[in-house]
């Protein structure tokens, strides 16, 4: 379990320094959220990969939804919009960022759920290529391949729903 929690940590920290400078999830309560749903969860783990591709979902969602908190008009509403540029691997930088790419990230998985799953677990549950290569059952050339037409996809959604 140590070695597990370690690595579960390591992921939230990775997804948290995406995150706004002032944001008030940190990586402990992340991590402890992703944790007690892991061990609630009724599943047959296959393997480590498949632990840690719906420990990817658990973090994607907890962050979505934490945003979504943040940002409901009682506290403020108003999100800021941030596009997705190249030289980002798609990382948003603030709570909004993070409910945008949730909406595109399921409007890709609308067309294309691999796709999708291929975005999720290398920016959520930062598994490399081969890593999400092997849990799609899939080549590491073809995840390169449609991560290029997800990142497009990605790009364009986020540049529409900021203008």
């Amino acid at each position: 379990m140590p070695v597990v929690y370690d690595q579960l940590r390591r992921l939230a920290a990775k997804c948290l320094r995406a995150e706004r400078p002032d944001h008030t999830l940190r990586a402990t309560a992340l991590v402890n959220e992703a944790y007690l749903r892991l061990v609630r969860a009724d599943v047959d783990w296959q393997d480590r990969v498949h632990f840690f591709a719906v420990a990817a979902r658990l973090l994607r969602r907890i962050l979505v939804d934490h945003a979504k908190a943040n940002h409901r008009i009682k506290r403020g509403g108003g999100a800021e919009k941030i596009p997705l540029d190249e030289a980002l691997v798609i990382s948003p930088r603030s709570g909004a960022g993070v409910i945008e790419l949730d909406l595109a990230l399921e409007r890709l998985a609308e067309q294309d759920a691999r796709k999708s799953e291929i975005v999720e677990l290398l920016c959520f549950g930062g598994l490399t290529y081969n890593e999400t290569a092997a849990a799609l059952k899939i080549s590491p050339a073809t995840v390169h391949r449609e991560l290029k037409i997800a990142r497009a996809f990605l790009h364009r959604e986020l540049i529409r729903g900021s203008s």
